[in-house]
């Protein structure tokens, strides 16, 4: 891959005829600052291709591409998706629009990048529509999954971050999605509302509560940055529960929080099938663990 300099990329602007220009950031960054003659094609999207095939026919012309800065890889990913949709003549400026305003060089652009959100302090409701509680069962060979509704749920902020909250689930809604067109579906259902597992009769509800949500500090966007806290209270039994999650906001400026793990359903008195209390199931073993899939939203916007 042919790299460029900001003192060449200079010289090549001034050439007769230039390289075609390619900004590869969202448009919102493009708008607000940008290497004057460039055309924005965001690399994120999957139309950037064909895209490119009508800002240029000619895939023998000469192309530079840049990003926001070296340590961003979006003008490096173009670049190989250009060669790879076969235009043979690609630079990368990979030091980026950064190194260019860094060089006290000219820009074009005054629209101000939207401002990031934060959120207050203060206790909002969980939008029940988006927010899912998802579940994964197994024995030694084989899997169920499904779903849970949330009854009602809330979420607390305290400097920019989540502090607490507090959901109801409504475990008569219980399902098993994998089976959902199944004869076997209704069978499996009535086996988990039994009390050989959920004893939804006697124990309609299981509630969470979040005691303590604390951020990684060093962790990147889309990672798992907040670690939870609380207490879990199923078939009458409470018992602490902590996980790591990936929060932030949504793209219509919603709290919102993902995290995947598991727990040990004996602590809930759950033996069904349970390795540690029965001795010879053969096929009736049930691994004790149980794998959550949470995903949970505010239903307030900022």
């Amino acid at each position: 891959m042919k790299t460029i300099t900001t003192q060449e990329l200079e010289g090549a602007l001034n050439q007769s005829p230039p390289p075609t220009l390619i900004d590869v950031r969202l448009n919102d960054d493009f708008l607000a600052a940008h290497i004057p003659t460039a055309v924005n094609n965001c690399v994120f999207e999957v139309a950037f291709l064909e895209r490119m095939n009508e800002i240029t026919s000619d895939k023998k012309s000469p192309l530079c591409v840049y990003g926001a800065a070296h340590t961003s890889l979006e003008s490096q990913m173009a670049a190989e998706k250009l060669a790879a949709g076969g235009f043979t003549s690609v630079t990368n400026y990979e030091d980026g629009i950064t190194a260019w305003m860094a060089a006290g060089l000219d820009t074009e652009g005054a629209q101000e990048p939207p401002a990031t959100p934060s959120v207050p302090d203060g206790t909002f409701p969980v939008d029940l529509k988006e927010s899912r509680v998802e579940w994964l069962g197994r024995n030694l060979v084989n899997k169920h999954w499904g779903h849970v509704s949330l009854k009602s749920g809330t979420l607390s902020f305290a400097d920019e971050h989540l502090a607490a909250g507090d959901f109801i689930l409504d475990m008569t809604s219980i399902a098993c999605d994998d089976l959902k067109s199944d004869p076997y579906h209704d069978l499996l259902v009535h086996h988990l509302e039994s009390d050989d597992f959920f004893d939804v009769k006697n124990y309609p509800e299981a509630r969470f509560v979040i005691n303590e949500g604390k951020p990684f500090s060093d962790a990147s966007a889309g990672s798992q940055n907040l670690h939870i806290s609380g207490i879990l209270t199923l078939k009458g039994i409470t018992a602490p529960v902590s996980f790591t999650a990936s929060a932030g906001l949504t793209s219509d400026g919603k709290p919102a929080a993902q995290a995947a793990f598991s727990i040990d359903r004996t602590i809930w008195n759950i033996r069904y099938g349970s390795g540690k209390f029965f001795h010879r199931l053969a096929d009736h073993l049930v691994n004790d663990d149980i794998e959550l899939q949470l995903r949970i939203v505010a239903d307030h916007s900022f």
